[in-house]
């Protein structure tokens, strides 16, 4: 069905067992790919969440401070630069890959070295990116000075490394459908180097506006002082996991200059280490919050107030300094700085009453881990995540499925940047000819790259004019799905619903 899809021709999860653990499941299950791992999703938000008590618990809190901890955790945060967020609502392969890294943090708190290597051995087979800042840290923790007994049970670790690296390399050489090979080894050119900093400039350190880099720096340094407050409370091992994680994200930024922007390595842009810089908010968060707590439960309660000040403004706004300093001007930035007050102090005051063991204590922790999944999406405005599948998009898709044929190929003129083309092509199981959402492959594929930028100049750069059709012609495009706002004087549509009118192309 998507033979003349560019995109579906040219495979990029050759290093991962995602397909094969998808469709496996779907042919075991009997379900759909979307229920299967829908499914998963859950799965692995458990374990996440799981992951985050053990860390707190690592660090001496009480069970109802564990869960608050977790709470908080799971409002979820996006990264500046980096492109990703601690919660990924799409099945995509670190989806399920971040989770487990998360649920081996915590393990390696309570000295399960064996439990969570093998997790994190099974995260490298789903997206080995993910992993790279934990084996980083392991391995230092492996080689530092400790007992014998404890060495040997760190070293033991590595033993489902070398298995899941061994099968990630065997499913690879097996993976059949891949029409171009992945050029891990060698140097990009200049139009590849163009190219991306057109369609991943988030990849390219050197493109970062100043405020990025600020924002960065700022939760480093948060980060370490939030671990150096707690650092009493914490083991050996936590201590490693806490300081150690924060210190890779922000060596990933000059580590992702030199090896891409110097020497132009083409593996690099694929493998996008600056993804470590994920683990500077997750630090803040559960360190700044165990800080918060401690702080408050010794008396200390304007530091544990702006400890939960911070904690409570990164889920809100991924750019923390301008919600913690807002500008008047900017009345949006005020309220969500309100909220974040409000919520701060709510959980100081439900850590207070805790500490004090005053009745209904316990109600209150429960309302302050409750009350910010009501107050950021309904007041605050918070929506991180645009839903695109929408219900015309769908009956669009379902009416292209069951009318057009498997072949067809269908182009969006005037989608511009928006992602909703892919989403057709995963639902209709039509070809699309050009997206920009696909550009994202020139990363990991040069013809690929260069096809799909020749297909975008063709079709795709200059604005949409509905008077002028002659530029798609003769290019293999089948449907043109237009907006309801572009409709094409004169032309028939074989489709028309509130949101996109649909014109069949004549050859």
């Amino acid at each position: 069905m998507l033979a003349r899809d560019i995109l579906a021709t040219q495979p990029h999860l050759t290093f991962t067992i995602y397909d094969e653990t998808a469709l496996a499941l779907r042919r075991v299950t009997g379900l759909g790919f979307q229920q299967v791992l829908t499914a998963g999703q859950l799965v692995v938000h458990a374990l996440r969440i799981l992951g985050v008590y053990l860390i707190a618990r690592g660090l001496r809190l009480s069970t109802a401070w564990s869960l608050l901890v977790a709470a908080i955790f799971s409002l979820g945060a996006s990264v500046v630069g980096a492109g990703n967020t601690t919660i990924e609502l799409e099945p995509v392969p670190r989806t399920f890959s971040f989770p487990l890294i998360i649920l081996a943090m915590g393990l390696i708190a309570h000295g399960r070295d064996l439990a969570a290597a093998t997790l994190a051995s099974i995260a490298l087979l789903y997206h080995p990116p993910t992993v790279y800042p934990f084996w980083a840290v392991y391995l230092c923790l492996a080689l530092w000075p400790a007992d014998p007994a404890i060495r040997k049970r760190r070293l033991w670790g590595f033993a489902p490394l070398f298995c899941a690296v061994a099968l990630l390399l065997l499913s690879a050489h097996c993976q059949p459908g891949a029409a171009e090979r992945q050029a891990l080894f060698s140097r990009l050119d200049p139009f590849q180097v163009e190219l991306q900093r057109k369609v991943a400039m988030f990849v390219w350190v050197s493109m970062w506006p100043l405020r990025w880099f600020e924002h960065q720096l700022f939760l480093w340094v948060a980060a370490l002082v939030a671990c150096w407050r707690i650092k009493e409370f914490a083991g050996r091992d936590l201590k490693f996991v806490l300081f150690g994680f924060p210190i890779v994200g922000m060596l990933s930024m000059p580590a992702s200059y030199l090896l891409l922007e110097k020497l132009r390595w083409s593996f690099i842009s694929q493998f996008e280490p600056m993804r470590a810089l994920v683990f500077l908010p997750i630090v803040v968060i559960i360190a700044g919050a165990a800080a918060a707590m401690r702080a408050i439960a010794k008396g200390r309660y304007v530091e544990g107030f702006l400890w939960f000040v911070l904690v409570f403004a990164i889920p809100i706004e991924p750019r923390v300094l301008h919600i913690l300093w807002p500008r008047p001007s900017a009345p949006l930035m005020v309220r969500r700085a309100l909220i974040v007050l409000l919520l701060a102090f709510c959980a100081g005051l439900a850590v207070w009453a805790e500490t004090r063991r005053i009745r209904g204590s316990r109600l209150m922790l429960a309302t302050a881990a409750l009350l910010p999944f009501f107050l950021l999406p309904f007041f605050g405005k918070v929506n991180r995540y645009q839903v695109w599948n929408t219900a015309e998009l769908a009956r669009l898709a379902a009416w292209a499925r069951t009318s057009t044929a498997n072949d067809a190929v269908f182009l969006f003129p005037d989608a511009d940047l928006e992602p909703y083309p892919g989403i057709f092509r995963a639902t209709a199981l039509r070809a699309v000819y050009v997206d920009w959402r696909s550009g994202l492959q020139a990363k990991t594929f040069k013809e690929f790259g260069e096809e799909w930028w020749s297909r975008w100049q063709k079709t795709m750069a200059a604005p949409f004019n509905p008077r002028h059709l002659e530029r798609y012609q003769g290019l293999g495009i089948d449907y043109l799905a237009v907006q309801s706002d572009d409709r094409v004087p004169g032309a028939t549509a074989v489709y028309e619903n509130s949101k996109f009118i649909v014109y069949r192309l004549k050859y």
